[in-house]
């Protein structure tokens, strides 16, 4: 087998390990925290991780831009010295960032709860932001092995650390928390193990490298605030539907979004892998390449919808309290599809290709249509179905745009397969919303391998290439 495919399943099945863990974990907090605690307290909870979920933004594009300079270089042709003053430089000034947080919080805002919430967020900002310069440095020099160990030790502790607090009793949001930031504090520690060599340095080997700070922040700010403008897609609506519902709802909300993203455990893993990878290959290959892993991609995701029913009945038993939310996994499960591709593929294929500032563009164009969209479903129309509906619009939207732009890059065409999946999409959402029965199993299913039929050809295809892949 080609030696380089051999390295990539190793990677792979590395970061897959520690993905699959991830879910395993995630799925356990999801089910089991909501039926343990009030459907408050579980808001805050929510609340919590969506705030956390915005901190890797405070780096200003700085270890966005070492990942995109560095990324398919060897670990070992790096100039430490170099990065251990970036990494100190990085400390400081989120240490600077996230005392101003906490004094503000304390000053402006009267809620004890947001404001609790405010200051662990502002830790987890410190260890999130120094933690990922040393995790992107990792992944973009192929070390992907202590990458995954990192992430698998960061999701244990924190699983073990609820459960553990379940078991003795404690129900709050607090103990949840505290419990991520445990997690979080000691993978960092073990990050800064792994990469030793630029973490510990005699201090005279630190500088204020303003120069390469700026190079950094330069190449990365049009990757941040393309992640920025690609989070807030979602991000908008959901600070919507809490502003205008209440905390319980949003709760809601929030869970069955969290359901509906499992899937995206499997892509991420494979995402990670791929960036270096595509970074040491010819650029001739790169059309082969995307077209083989669309067609695995679309061919998996879409056969998993299959399971939309007999799990939303599960779901509906082991948490009656959520029954009623859980009926907008017909609306949001598609999600996964967009997302996944971007995730995956065009997403990465445009950051191999240097093409951050077009990224920044179209997630700022979706940006903006989820900013009008959310004001018309949750102040004009105040409406919940629309508001949740508009996610999967929006994210398809983005997806269109940047899938239409790479296809000029790569000269590829991928009308009939958008067309199909738009087909596919829209039976599955008619059939899931409408239909509470078997019945949707049976219709999705129906045109599901109606698809498989017109597609068989380049599956065929598909097959046939990855097994030359794999001898060449």
């Amino acid at each position: 087998m080609n030696n380089k495919i051999i390295i990539f399943l190793k990677n792979f099945s590395y970061t897959l390990l520690s993905n699959l863990l991830s879910m395993v974990i995630s799925v356990l907090v999801t089910l089991i925290v909501p039926r343990l605690i009030g459907v408050k307290e579980y808001g805050y909870w929510q609340l919590y991780l969506f705030y956390s979920s915005y901190v890797g933004f405070l780096h200003f594009g700085w270890n966005d831009g070492i990942y995109l300079r560095y990324g398919g270089q060897e670990y070992r042709d790096l100039d430490k010295r170099v990065f251990f003053s970036q990494f100190y430089m990085l400390f400081i000034l989120q240490i600077t960032i996230a005392t101003f947080i906490m004094i503000t919080s304390m000053v402006f805002v009267k809620d004890e709860n947001r404001v609790f919430i405010l200051q662990m967020t502002s830790l987890c900002l410190v260890l999130t932001n120094i933690r990922i310069m040393l995790l992107y440095i990792l992944q973009c020099t192929n070390r992907i092995k202590e990458y995954a160990r990192i992430t698998i030790l960061d999701r244990v502790i924190y699983c073990s650390l609820v459960i553990i607090f379940l078991i003795v009793g404690i129900r709050e949001y607090k103990s949840m928390i505290v419990a991520d930031l445990i997690g979080r504090f000691i993978s960092l520690l073990y990050a800064m193990n792994d990469c030793r060599d630029i973490v510990f340095s005699r201090i005279c080997d630190f500088y204020f490298s303003y120069k390469e700070m700026i190079e950094n922040v330069s190449v990365g700010i049009k990757l941040m605030f393309a992640n920025i403008a690609s989070m807030l897609i979602i991000g908008v609506v959901r600070f919507g539907i809490e502003r205008a519902w209440d905390v319980s709802t949003f709760g809601k909300v929030s869970l069955t979004l969290s359901i509906s993203n499992f899937m995206m455990i499997f892509i991420n893993a494979v995402g990670i892998v791929i960036f270096p990878v595509l970074k040491r290959t010819d650029e001739k290959y790169f059309s082969n390449i995307y077209v083989i892993m669309r067609n695995c991609l679309m061919v998996v995701l879409f056969a998993a919808f299959i399971i939309y029913y007999p799990l939303r009945l599960l779901l509906s038993a082991w948490l009656p309290k959520y029954a009623d939310s859980l009926k907008y996994m017909a609306l949001l499960f598609p999600m996964c599809i967009y997302e996944g591709n971007m995730a995956l593929l065009i997403n990465t294929y445009l950051k191999a290709l240097r093409k951050e500032k077009m990224m920044l563009k179209i997630n700022f164009i979706s940006m903006a249509l989820s900013i009008l969209f959310t004001l018309i479903t949750t102040k004009i129309l105040v409406n919940l179905d629309f508001a949740i509906a508009s996610i999967v619009i929006l994210l398809a939207f983005r997806s269109l745009l940047a899938e239409a732009y790479l296809s000029k890059i790569l000269q590829i065409r991928l009308l009939k397969d958008i067309f199909l999946e738009l087909v596919l999409t829209l039976t599955f959402i008619v059939s899931g919303w409408f239909i509470n029965s078997w019945y949707t199993v049976i219709i999705y299913g129906s045109v599901y391998l109606i698809y498989l039929f017109i597609k068989k050809n380049d599956i065929s295809n598909t097959i046939y290439n990855i097994k030359s892949l794999v001898k060449s």
